[in-house]
């Protein structure tokens, strides 16, 4: 796995656990609408890594060993 995949996976894994914290099933409260605002900074975060072409994560995971998409080897 490469640091572009797993940045997808992590993001979209983010979001759903927001979303899912802040949502009202059958009258019984899991968490907080206030969860949408870690929603909210993760879609900032996507959207600015792809005007910028830096993303905090992607620095963490090499940092972490992890592959980039484009190393050779």
């Amino acid at each position: 796995m490469n640091t572009n995949r797993a940045i997808r996976i992590i993001a979209g894994f983010f979001i759903m656990l927001s979303v899912a914290l802040a949502h009202v099933y059958n009258g019984v409260d899991l968490a907080h609408p206030t969860w949408l605002w870690f929603t909210l900074f993760v879609g900032a975060n996507l959207f600015q890594s792809g005007i910028t072409r830096w993303c905090l994560m992607e620095t963490i995971l090499k940092k972490l060993g992890m592959k980039s998409c484009c190393d050779q080897g």
